[in-house]
């Protein structure tokens, strides 16, 4: 494959998956198939940065990164299974479960997020699936953040019908539901929920009008094929998601990924790249696992098209880089923070 992949007409090709999926936005969106998206992984590194870099450019000021607060507003207890995640009831992690936060202390956290610069909040509950009661307890978390004047994006479980809608009357702006994986690894990493649930929920938050947030985790132990399944999966969401999060694999102790062998840095930029690509007008996250990759690393995911980070200490659970730390590397690199917009 050559630097003609980033000058092809983009067509609508009717997708054979019969999955739920919601409809279409757009019929200029290219549908990838893993064997291509595969052919992207698989080019020279100097040539995929190129096309990386000249997509970016395209559609976006190459110089702007968003700056989104990830905070768990509801902790551990989780009863799904998911084999990287501290937070379930089967692995024992040292994460004691929580209640949900208050509204005070919600509010209290997304004045300080956006004073430290962060346009977007994020909240995060441990749930499989959130009852109506949660959803209508959470409604005022997300009313609270919007008080603030950020954006809010939750991120719960499953959704039932008609939760997406109180969410967004609530005036929530972006949902996340990552797939994770592609759908022939997704089995080895979790067994209490099955793809089509994940697609499911997405389809709810679509037709509710609420801008999805989907993306992924790289460094589970999958292959190059199958992070390349994982991006067509998203590529090929109709249309694809406005946010792409790209997680690094946080090994934590007492979770069965705990011993996985690292993933190659380099790999990581390159699965970067290809989401710009395949996903030209999505804000591409480095989310995470940011803090084992180091500088150099982040600064060619940046050149590769990232132009979106978790700011903050601290991800659910996990560790992230300090936050002056971030600005400290933004700052070397040249780069701006602010709230990016794809060009038309």
């Amino acid at each position: 494959m050559t630097t003609d992949v980033v000058a092809q007409t983009l067509h609508f090709h009717p997708c054979e998956d019969k999955r739920s999926r919601p409809e279409r936005a757009h019929v200029d969106q290219r549908v990838w198939t893993v064997e291509e998206v595969q052919a992207l992984l698989n080019l020279p590194f100097h040539e995929l940065m190129f096309q990386a870099q000249t997509v970016h450019r395209a559609h976006w000021d190459p110089e702007l990164v968003e700056l989104a607060t990830l905070l768990s507003v509801k902790t551990g207890g989780c009863p799904e299974d998911c084999g990287y995640c501290p937070q379930s009831v089967h692995f024992d992690t040292g994460v004691e479960a929580g209640k949900l936060m208050g509204v005070d202390a919600v509010r209290d956290a997304a004045q300080q997020a956006k004073q430290a610069g962060a346009t977007r909040f994020c909240m995060g509950a441990a749930w499989r699936a959130p009852k109506d009661r949660d959803i209508e307890a959470v409604a005022e978390l997300i009313k609270a953040v919007k008080d603030t004047g950020l954006e809010a994006c939750c991120t719960l479980g499953m959704l039932a019908d008609g939760h997406a809608e109180t969410l967004r009357d609530a005036g929530l702006d972006y949902y996340n539901h990552n797939l994770d994986s592609a759908p022939d690894f997704y089995g080895d990493i979790i067994s209490t929920r099955d793809y089509q649930d994940r697609l499911d929920t997405l389809v709810r938050v679509r037709n509710a009008g609420v801008s999805v947030c989907c993306g992924g985790i790289v460094g589970m132990g999958e292959s190059r094929l199958q992070r390349a399944g994982l991006i067509a999966e998203l590529a090929n969401l109709a249309p694809y998601p406005e946010s792409v999060p790209i997680n690094h694999l946080v090994k934590v102790a007492g979770t069965p990924l705990a011993d996985q062998p690292d993933l190659d840095p380099l790999e990581f930029v390159r699965t970067i790249a290809v989401a710009r690509i395949t996903m030209p007008k999505a804000r591409v996250r480095l989310s995470a696992g940011r803090q084992g990759l180091g500088e150099a690393v982040q600064a060619m995911c940046f050149l590769a098209g990232a132009n979106s980070i978790f700011y903050g200490d601290k991800l659910l659970t996990t560790p992230n880089p300090e936050g002056n730390a971030d600005l400290a590397l933004l700052a070397k690199l040249g780069l701006k923070t602010g709230q990016p917009v794809p060009r038309d």
